[in-house]
């Protein structure tokens, strides 16, 4: 909702001017999918299956940013690894990305110290990490519903929050997913947060640990290593 971002053409041409495919290699070695600019992830039984994967494009990027009409939009990104292990690099792969486009990304990399006291849900273009949610009418309410503590793009968008309302008071889940798929796709085309990567959990153990089992939600057992795992003797 802060200049030049609150121009619907320049966060279009920052979305195309990601390459994700790239990023995902870099950065995680290929252990992920490509982000389509909404939260839910492919892995969720409400993923929006039909909704055209967005791709590097810098032609279209160029277009979108001139079509904004902004003479000097002056880009900022901030961020810090506090974000997450490698948002630093994240943001200047961004910054070469974009510049095949024209588009000039200035990276300031923040102390980690206090990043999310004094950069988060403050700065207007800020690198930040999400954990995912049971349901997506969760991710989609603690991320992007008007009045969200954590609703780090101020979205507010009022057909967005019928189809959030319909969904979560619909339990039907056949009926549910027309609203779900509704609400990706708006965020695709008008969001405010440009997801380019769903990274992957990786977890590792000995051959003399038992207990440890993949899970879909966080590494380590979701968070219960302490609870499930052993030594053997």
């Amino acid at each position: 909702d802060k200049p030049p971002y609150d121009n619907p053409d320049i966060r279009m041409a920052l979305m195309l001017a990601a390459d994700r495919v790239q990023m995902l290699k870099a950065l995680f070695s290929g252990y992920g999918k490509a982000g389509n600019d909404h939260p839910i992830p492919p892995t969720d039984p409400y993923f929006n299956t039909e909704l055209p994967q967005r791709k590097y494009d810098p032609e279209k990027a160029a277009f979108h940013f001139k079509k904004a009409g902004i003479a000097d939009p002056k880009i900022l990104l901030q961020t810090s690894d506090a974000a997450f292990n490698g948002a630093v690099d994240q943001a200047v792969l961004l910054q070469a990305s974009a510049a095949k486009a024209g588009i000039k990304i200035d990276v300031k990399k923040e102390p980690a110290d206090g990043f999310f006291d004094n950069v988060w849900l403050k700065a207007p273009f800020v690198g930040s990490y999400w954990g995912g949610r049971p349901a997506a009418t969760q991710m989609l309410s603690v991320a992007f519903e008007a009045g969200a503590p954590w609703n780090e793009t101020h979205w507010n968008d009022p057909q967005f929050e019928k189809l959030l309302a319909d969904a979560r008071a619909e339990t039907d889940e056949a009926k549910r997913k027309p609203y779900i798929w509704e609400m990706q796709a708006i965020l695709n085309e008008r969001g405010g947060a440009l997801i380019p990567v769903f990274r992957d959990w990786l977890d590792a153990h000995s051959s003399k640990v038992g207990g440890h089992t993949p899970h879909g939600g966080y590494d380590m057992n979701n968070g219960g290593i302490m609870e499930d795992a052993w030594l053997k003797s």
